[in-house]
């Protein structure tokens, strides 16, 4: 089993930044490529970004392409989402989620994540 425990949400102001952490216990964390979701209020959870096993490659939305950034750090076991230039759009729930398997560029749909967190709440003002 492996758990997922999201932490860094919070307020800030439109063009403010947030960095999001996520950190991951239980099997290899390693073997996993990690991703982050959001889900806005009255909206369908969507996919944010994703970090292959190494953190030498990664794919990302458009909607945040250029504003956000995820990275890992195997050593320590947390994944992180840096996010830039925030938005009032950029306002929702953060998830974090674990793919196992080794295909994982362009995997957007949530039914392709094995584990989730419980998710970390990000309010944007204008």
């Amino acid at each position: 089993q492996v758990q997922l425990v999201e932490s860094g949400g919070g307020l800030v102001q439109a063009g403010g930044s947030l960095r999001l952490s996520c950190a991951v216990s239980g099997r290899t964390f390693s073997r996993y490529a990690m991703g982050w979701f959001r889900q806005a209020p009255g909206k369908e959870r969507e996919f944010v970004a994703i970090i292959n096993w190494s953190g030498g490659s990664t794919y990302y939305a458009d909607s945040v392409k250029g504003r956000f950034t995820i990275s890992r750090d195997n050593a320590k076991n947390t994944v992180a989402l840096q996010m830039n230039s925030l938005k009032p759009e950029d306002a929702a729930v953060y998830y974090c989620a674990a793919k196992a398997g080794g295909a994982w560029y362009a995997r957007t749909r949530l039914e392709e994540y094995d584990y989730w967190g419980q998710g970390t709440q990000v309010t944007v003002s204008s």
